[in-house]
């Protein structure tokens, strides 16, 4: 239910944009409608996240969008619908689909127990409209779904491709007329002798329309509306031009006398060129934009497209959207794990590089846990479904790394600012290029005014500043995904940039997470046996790790453990029970001591057991110290040389843990970590995080797999969680590990300085591209160096500006992770 203060988020497909001026008209026209509280907009992906407070006004935002001259993209979809048996059901389910954010129609027919919604692209799932028709009571079926974004990509791809095929055909002969002249007088004397020069601009005003008319129509239909709601954008600044330098030489080829003298100049080749490598950089930017997507399709691609389900005591092959909690999934060697499950019988390895990151497949038996997109590849397997469809695994993760690559990043704030008004700015520029030339620049002026003018129209169009930031993050976080890094939320990819510190909880993150039970040093007058029966018999009821130790050595020595009951817990410090009558107690140094309790007599063993790493349990029984339990949490393989790596990205790393100070510390110098803080209670480590900060001097990433270790994720300036952990962690964190291993952090980091490095290169060629090119496209180095720069060549360098952007970005895919101190 709604509250007023409730807010949501729809997700909107935008089209016709074309630059960073583009994305903030969006924004603002977005912005305007009742209710929002705000608007992102993604050039890249071409989404929209508009936040309301309340219920949202979709067809509002729509209307606004598309006032502003921009298109909303809709879909369709049709599905079946069970359980529908009267008129009131169709006036339920169509109620319960509206209700869908996002959602612009809905209709029922009962006669053909179907439904059709239309809605808008983006914004709406299949799972979203089967979850309101459950709530009523109805069942939705999957039949159908919406053709993927990259599906329409290759289709826009391939008109450019056909576009700029035919802008070039026609523009070749044009450009050898004109431009052949000039550069070989003899060719030109030719063209003159044999066609004429008239008969020659005649030939060129008709393959400069064809190109406009043709290939080039689209920037006219859509920067004429721009420009009539005095809202130009690129496609303004092309229509300017082309169209001026187009009539300027329509006028020299048909009515010369109503220009100056000397003036009559023709530049069809110019229109023609400006059109036809624009276009051949839309078609580079569109193929290269679609590579940024891949890390996602290849994600989508690890789905299995069925799976074998016992279904009335038989196995039978169904589409996997027919899967259901529950079933019983059988898989074969080499087969894909179809739905995340349960082992109820069978074992075989399971490839899990794809969720990991780890070459070597696992063992997986009855208990263990399997992930849909896996591989089996030895044994068989059968599971019991758990999560299937949008709460899978791999779904999740699809979902997590669209979410992040639809990001806003705080640098984005800077580029926002300037392309607001850089497109009229532009504008304006050119105006005074124009007005300057004709004032004061030498014969013809007119010519030299047009020429300069077009020429700063043409450079400056801002797609490159549009593409600096949302593809570096595409590519980024796509590539991080393939390593196994996943981000949460888009702007860890700069928080984590400056990270000053890493703060790693112990257990679980540096080590296994499995404590074994090494040794027992029973007090005078107590049995080992006994006292470990009556310990373990307590610690069943405690979920720490330790106490699981206790409890699973007493078990596997066969131990008959009697009842036990009144157990009390203090957190982080230890338990009391009564066990077959008799008071246990175990626990830390500082639980003994707190019930008057001694421990000097093991003080020599917990020395000894400290410095090996092990942490030290205590025991005492009817109010008597008992016994000394030592409790070896091995570090995982792989924790030095993330330690290692951390340290050779400059990176200072402290460990927080509950642990006493010399297991702490043993644990630190075997793994080369200089910064303990040990003893931390479990309330204690967002005290501890903050400390490390010094009051915000330092920026502290917190890495940590425990529920008690949420609170610490979310105060730090990152938070990363141990895939492996628990869902309050991963939900708590910004950047999440799928495999539980420490490497990943210094990855993380690795990639995180790559992708900002990345961004501002790309930002310093778009805006330094504007500020060095501007100028000489005004043909202020003319009169001093007699460099003027062509309305074509202006066209040239503006389309390989967005080229080089994107292609820059795309480096990142070949990121690779850097170990012992090697540079990322």
């Amino acid at each position: 239910m709604l509250t007023p203060n409730s807010q949501q988020t729809i997700k909107l497909s935008i089209s016709d944009m074309t630059c960073a001026s583009c994305v903030r008209r969006v924004e603002k026209a977005i912005e305007k409608v009742p209710g929002v509280t705000g608007a992102a907009v993604n050039l890249a992906t071409e989404k929209a996240d508009v936040t309301f407070a309340g219920a949202p006004n979709a067809m509002a935002v729509v209307d606004a969008v598309r006032k502003a001259g921009y298109g909303v993209s809709e879909d369709v979809l049709e599905f079946p619908v069970e359980g529908m048996t009267c008129a009131s059901c169709i006036g339920r389910v169509e109620k319960a689909l509206k209700a869908v954010p996002g959602v612009l129609e809905a209709t029922a027919n009962l006669a053909q127990e179907r439904a059709r919604v239309r809605f808008l692209k983006g914004a709406v799932t299949f799972e979203d409209l089967a979850a309101a028709i459950e709530r009523t009571g109805y069942k939705a079926v999957r039949e159908t779904v919406a053709a993927p974004q990259e599906d329409r990509r290759a289709a826009e791809a391939r008109t450019l491709r056909r576009d700029l095929a035919i802008a070039a055909i026609l523009t070749a002969p044009l450009f050898v007329m004109e431009m052949g002249a000039h550069a070989f007088p003899s060719f030109g004397h030719y063209i003159h002798e044999t066609l004429g020069m008239q008969a020659s601009r005649v030939i060129q005003f008709v393959l400069a329309t064809l190109v406009l008319a043709g290939p080039g129509l689209r920037f006219f239909r859509k920067g004429i509306p721009s420009l009539l709601r005095l809202a130009p954008d690129m496609n303004a600044l092309v229509v300017i031009g082309t169209f001026a330098a187009w009539s300027f030489s329509t006028v020299a080829t048909f009515a010369p006398g109503l220009l100056p003298g000397g003036a009559a100049n023709v530049y069809f080749e110019a229109a023609a060129v400006i059109v036809t490598l624009i276009l051949a950089g839309r078609y580079l930017e569109a193929r290269a934009k679609g590579r940024t997507g891949e890390a996602i399709r290849h994600l989508a691609g690890l789905r299995a497209k069925s799976a074998r389900v016992m279904r009335d005591g038989k196995a039978e092959d169904v589409p996997l959207e027919s899967v259901v909690p529950g079933d019983v999934v059988l898989v074969r060697p080499g087969e894909k794990v179809p739905v995340d499950g349960e082992v109820t019988d069978g074992s075989s390895y399971v490839d899990e590089s794809m969720i990991t990151g780890e070459p070597m497949p696992v063992a997986r038996k009855a208990g263990d846990m399997v992930t849909g997109g896996t591989v089996n590849t030895t044994g068989s397997l059968t599971f019991r479904a758990t999560r299937v469809g949008a709460d899978t695994v791999l779904s999740q993760i699809i979902r997590m790394v669209e979410d992040a690559q639809a990001a806003k990043l705080p640098i984005q704030a800077l580029v926002d600012r300037v392309t607001q008004w850089f497109v009229p700015a532009v504008i304006a520029v050119a105006l005074l290029t124009f007005g300057l030339w004709l004032a004061l620049g030498p014969s013809p002026v007119l010519a030299h005014a047009l020429v300069n003018a077009v020429a700063v129209l043409i450079i400056a169009c801002p797609c490159a500043m549009g593409l600096a930031t949302p593809t570096s993050i595409i590519t980024g976080t796509g590539r991080a995904a393939e390593l196994g890094v996943l981000f949460r939320q888009g702007t860890a990819l700069q928080t984590l940039e400056g990270t000053d510190i890493v703060a790693v909880d112990k257990t679980g993150t540096l080590t296994l997470g499995h404590p074994t039970l090494t040794e027992i040093v029973p007090a005078e007058g107590f049995a080992r046996d006994e006292v470990l029966a009556l310990v373990a018999a307590a610690e069943v009821h405690s979920e720490h790790p330790i106490a699981i130790a206790i409890h699973e050595a007493a078990v596997a020595e066969g131990i008959e453990l009697p009842g036990a009951s009144s157990f009390i817990t203090t957190s982080g410090q230890g338990i009391a029970a009564e066990v077959a009558g008799r008071k246990v107690e175990a626990g830390s140094v500082g639980f003994m001591q707190a019930r008057g309790l001694d421990v000097a007599p093991f003080t020599a063993h917990a020395e000894r057991l400290a410095a090996e790493g092990a942490s030290p349990l205590y025991a005492a029984i009817d109010g008597r110290l008992a016994a000394l339990f030592a409790v070896t949490d091995p570090v995982k393989p792989t924790t030095k040389e993330a330690v290692s790596a951390l340290k050779a990205l400059g990176i200072e790393v402290a460990m927080i843990t509950g642990d006493n100070r010399r297991t702490a510390e043993a644990v630190a110098a075997k793994l080369g970590i200089d910064r303990v803080m040990a003893e931390v209670l479990p309330d204690g480590k967002v005290a501890a995080v903050r400390a490390l900060s010094a009051d915000g001097a330092k920026k502290v990433a917190f890495v940590g797999d425990g529920i008690n270790d949420a609170p610490a994720l979310a105060a730090a300036e990152t938070g990363i969680a141990i895939g492996t952990g628990t869902d309050v962690a991963i939900e708590s964190a910004d950047v999440v590990l799928m495999a539980g291993d420490m490497r990943g952090v210094a990855t993380g980091i690795a990639l995180s300085r790559a992708t900002m490095r990345n961004i501002r290169q790309n930002l310093f060629w778009a805006f330094g591209y504007n500020v060095a090119l501007i100028p000489l496209a005004a043909g202020l180095f003319f009169s001093a160096f007699g460099i003027q720069l062509s309305p074509a060549l202006a066209a040239g360098a503006m389309a390989l500006s967005s080229v080089f952007v994107v292609s820059n970005a795309l480096r990142l895919k070949r990121f690779r992770p850097a170990f012992k101190g090697e540079k990322a």
